[in-house]
């Protein structure tokens, strides 16, 4: 019998590559499959009108049934979406970093980051790095890759997915208690953007969803506390290791 799958989805901007400290750490027990959403990575661009749905549906064909899903920002509300739509793939969901039924102020200052991101998207990357990684001990060539990454990205491609982060969680935020499947969600304690109170805005809406609170640890989980992670997707997994 083969290792179970455990299916990784990266956040807006990124790649399967934050996930390697991740993948690194459980390699030995599941089957790692870290994606590229659409838009990302080799992946053509994403049209303007893109949905949360566009992007679930450009993942689904790679992920195998009875899968453990581990999304990342964008990527936990692809997860959230395939838990509700198509849940003959989701064996359990980790969500990090995840967003979730955010309050006027909060929706209002993300869109206010895609305006600064449209308007300049050197200096919106710039941001984001630092929001993310200054006063953390992150290694510095994961810093300097993830830069790399951004930068890289088709700029209208990833304003058409950073809208999608910024609004879909309300269209979503609704049908959550329809998730059938063990869930944690976890986040950084000084995580700005997918707060803590996020994180328990999702346990209460997800039954039995475990909320975990990373002390210290701001937005880039998968880089800066990967052990964490992994802790989660076990307990959401249930420690399913391969004999």
């Amino acid at each position: 019998m083969g290792k179970p799958s455990v299916v990784l989805l990266h956040g807006v901007g990124l790649d399967h590559t934050v996930w390697q400290p991740v993948g690194g750490l459980l390699r030995d027990r599941f089957e790692i499959i870290a994606l590229d959403l659409p838009g990302h990575g080799a992946n053509p661009p994403v049209p303007a009108g893109a949905t949360l749905a566009d992007l679930a549906d450009g993942v689904a064909g790679r992920i195998p049934g009875g899968s453990h899903l581990v999304g990342f920002s964008l990527g936990a509300l692809i997860a959230q979406h395939l838990a509700l739509r198509r849940p003959e793939l989701v064996a359990s969901l980790t969500l990090v970093s995840s967003v979730c039924q955010r309050t006027v102020r909060e929706r209002d200052a993300v869109l206010s980051r895609l305006d600064v991101a449209a308007a300049d998207f050197k200096a919106s990357t710039e941001a984001s790095l630092v929001r993310w990684f200054d006063g953390t001990d992150v290694d510095a060539d994961f810093v300097r890759r993830t830069k790399a990454t951004l930068l890289a990205n088709d700029v209208e491609s990833f304003l058409n997915c950073y809208r999608v982060f910024a609004t879909a969680d309300a269209q979503i935020g609704t049908e959550l208690g329809s998730i059938a499947v063990p869930t944690v969600a976890v986040t950084g304690e000084e995580d700005p953007g997918s707060t803590p109170d996020m994180t328990h805005r999702l346990a209460a809406a997800i039954p039995g969803c475990v909320p975990i609170v990373v002390p210290g640890a701001r937005h880039m989980l998968p880089l800066q506390s990967p052990d964490a992670v992994v802790d989660c997707i076990l307990t959401a997994t249930g420690g399913i290791a391969h004999v």
